[in-house]
């Protein structure tokens, strides 16, 4: 029996890398029913394996962890891009008080060190978002009884996850926010909302089918069940309650009336992904594709954005229907939204 089928609420928490998805935002899904997964992105090994024991002595309910699967960049085709916009993006880091970050294009994300972490310490679910990992990894995970996601956001990503020995498939629409787990990243994803990718993954497996994009209210999750999900995975509905590390400015944005307009932007990251419209996307609409190397060098303005509270040059990941967001208890939010 799969642990989706062992929760009793069929809501996922989708794991915000960068701060937002907590320790406390994990176990207050789980205790709710729920499956809390927390995020591995951008975690250093060490703050990971301490994040994992937290959650453990917070809940004793099944939850998960999220792991970023690596790509290789092509610094020869795409080092002359990225330089141009370390120049354009210099004045506004200048106007911050800093610099554009230090580009590293072999990053793995620490993939290697998480890998035997994950491994060690045996979460119930280990997913994976921007691709597949290898059949030996899955292999090494399975062992030690940990249950294998895979985020896919077309029917060909679906394939090759249920080919690489996936458990479990999260297909991931156009609405979601923050980014789209393309596994090809230079790829602009398929314009396909999660209900879409639902009726077209479904007849092709068997696995249990996890949706994910703009996921905010009771009804958008029982036209989901409905339609063949074992369960849906929201982020954006729990992004103002009081477990999420969400941040002041951020917080902010998303109550801001005048931030109207949600846009699919490489603007941040180098990768697509959902976000209010700002003068940043509007700005930087052609960001070079080429993710994580943008990220990193717009990492310390967004970070200094966030400090002053300059809503125009942060990153304000959002779903579709972050309108519905609450500021309420994570576990009132997975009770409310799973009826």
């Amino acid at each position: 029996m799969s642990v989706l089928a062992r929760t009793d609420r069929p809501v996922v928490a989708a794991p915000m890398a960068g701060g937002v998805t907590t320790p406390l935002l994990v176990a207050a899904v789980s205790d709710a029913g729920g499956l809390g997964m927390l995020a591995a992105g951008y975690r250093t090994p060490e703050r990971l394996a301490a994040d994992l024991v937290h959650v453990r002595d917070l809940t004793t309910r099944p939850f998960g962890v999220n792991l970023f699967v690596p790509q290789r960049l092509d610094r020869a085709a795409l080092g002359d891009e990225v330089e141009a916009f370390a120049r354009r993006i210099a004045p506004e880091a200048a106007d911050l008080g800093v610099r554009p970050g230090t580009v590293s294009w072999h990053d793995t994300d620490h993939w290697e060190a998480k890998v035997q972490l994950v491994e060690t310490l045996a979460p119930p679910v280990v997913s994976c978002t921007f691709g597949v990992p290898d059949a030996g990894v899955v292999d090494r995970w399975r062992r030690v009884g940990c249950e294998v996601h895979v985020t896919v956001t077309s029917s060909v990503e679906a394939r090759a996850a249920a080919e690489g020995g996936a458990d479990v498939l999260v297909l991931q629409g156009q609405e979601a926010g923050g980014h789209r787990g393309t596994h090809d990243p230079g790829v602009d994803p398929e314009p396909v909302d999660h209900l879409g990718l639902l009726e077209l993954v479904r007849p092709e497996t068997d696995l249990p089918l996890v949706v994910a994009g703009g996921i905010t209210t009771a009804g958008d999750v029982r036209r989901a069940l409905s339609a063949g999900a074992a369960a849906v995975q929201v982020g954006t509905a729990l992004l103002l309650a009081p477990e999420s590390g969400a941040g002041r400015t951020y917080r902010a944005a998303l109550r801001d009336p005048r931030l109207g307009e949600r846009v699919l932007t490489r603007a941040f990251s180098g990768r697509v992904a959902g976000a209010l419209a700002t003068g940043w996307t509007r700005r930087y609409a052609d960001a070079p594709a080429a993710f994580p190397v943008v990220d990193q060098l717009t990492r310390p303005l967004r970070r200094a954005a966030a400090e002053a509270g300059d809503t125009h040059r942060l990153h304000l990941w959002a779903g579709s229907g972050w309108r519905a967001a609450q500021e309420r208890p994570a576990g009132e939010i997975v009770r409310e939204l799973a009826g």
